[in-house]
């Protein structure tokens, strides 16, 4: 039996009635002939997947610089944490997995090297410039800077998955209201599981990340007694003899599934409550419908807080964090002054975008290791005799 497309967006009736259907998408920029196989959808899914901003994640800095270690995670590795959770929550809440999956896969293609510092650095070189936000910045790449096809700039994806890249909106993520986005409404159900995919996966995993670098100690947890009781509990069930690494294993397991189960029965409540019956009627509720309740966020917020302090304002955290925004800085003052030290493909852009952006372009798109690189043959050529 071989399933086609036609037959995909059939069953995609039987999603909830408030779901995003892929035969009734705003459509792309550029139309195409319908794959045979697959959805729109599932299609720019693979589309995020194959190009180049995607697998450069693999070495861009998440919390912890990319050579700290091999065994924490990337922006890439975060991307495709988020991409799980929110396929678990999507599926759950009978929503389009595909588009879900999709805008979560692409939801961090426009941060710079160098995790929040490295966008906090490109933020105040581009203040005078038009500015940048990595949202805006993802929506850049996904529109222009992309080259995979020749007919147009970009990947020429679905409107709803660019809508969701544009309006990521956690609580380190505040995007700029877009005009060709719908400005003042809500994002679909399947963004907003995708913010909220992100929140999880950097609650738990940089929590996994810290204990594992010994940035922190598991008693250091008693600081926060719900996280500390469940260390206590996953102990008891696996037994005195069971090693420490299964423990946190089990632990931060049980974090991930209470953050899932919160929001999939808070969201469930407010979706009712709300008698919202189409995805238009989702961008026209004034407010969030997929959400903790008000009592998790509560213990959340004593969570976000130890990690605050004891783990993003670690000296080894900031002292990396530091040296990444120098780079940045440098590195864009020096192209700026001499655009000729540019590649001859982003200096022929120069013309219609300015210097700034462009040099914003090409710094952002590097990954930790090349923009390191690059700042040494610039300011330690002896390196490189």
């Amino acid at each position: 039996m071989i399933v086609r497309r036609s037959e995909l967006e059939q069953a995609e009736k039987r999603l909830a009635p408030y779901a995003c259907k892929s035969a009734e998408s705003r459509g792309r920029e550029n139309p195409i002939a319908p794959d045979p196989w697959r959805t729109d959808f599932q299609r720019d899914r693979d589309r995020i997947i194959h190009c180049s901003a995607f697998r450069k994640l693999e070495f861009k800095t998440q919390v912890f610089v990319t050579t700290s270690g091999d065994y924490h995670r990337t922006r890439l590795t975060h991307t495709m944490e988020v991409a799980q959770i929110a396929r678990t929550l999507a599926r759950s809440l009978c929503l389009n997995v595909d588009l879900t999956e999709a805008i979560a896969l692409a939801h961090d293609l426009g941060h710079t090297p160098f995790g929040h510092a490295g966008e906090d650095a490109m933020r105040l070189c581009m203040k005078d410039h038009g500015g940048f936000e990595h949202n805006a910045h993802g929506l850049r790449i996904v529109e222009l800077l992309e080259e995979r096809y020749p007919d147009y700039p970009g990947l020429n994806l679905c409107y709803e998955i660019r809508e969701g890249i544009v309006k990521h909106d956690t609580e380190y993520d505040h995007p700029a209201q877009n005009p060709r986005f719908m400005p003042g409404k809500m994002a679909p159900l399947e963004a907003q599981v995708c913010d909220i995919s992100d929140e999880i996966a950097y609650n738990c995993a940089d929590l996994d990340d810290a204990l594992k670098l010994g940035y922190i100690e598991e008693e250091d947890l008693r600081e926060i007694p719900w996280i500390f009781d469940l260390f206590e509990k996953t102990r008891h069930n696996n037994g005195a003899t069971a090693r420490q690494k299964y423990i946190r294993f089990g632990a931060i397991g049980n974090l991930y599934d209470q953050h899932v189960e919160d929001v999939l029965s808070n969201t469930s409540e407010k979706l009712e409550s709300a008698g919202v019956s189409t995805a238009d009627e989702v961008r026209d509720y004034a407010g969030r419908l997929v959400d903790f309740t008000p009592a998790f966020k509560a213990r959340l917020r004593t969570l976000k807080n130890f990690l605050l302090q004891r783990v993003y304002m670690h000296p080894k955290t900031l002292g990396n964090s530091m040296r990444g925004g120098r780079f940045i800085t440098e590195l864009f003052a020096a192209y700026a002054a001499t655009p000729r030290l540019l590649p001859f493909k982003y200096q022929k852009k120069i013309e219609a975008e300015g210097t700034e952006r462009i040099v914003c372009d090409y710094i952002s798109g590097m990954t930790d290791r090349f923009l390191h690189e690059q700042y040494r043959q610039l300011h330690h050529p002896e390196v490189f005799k």
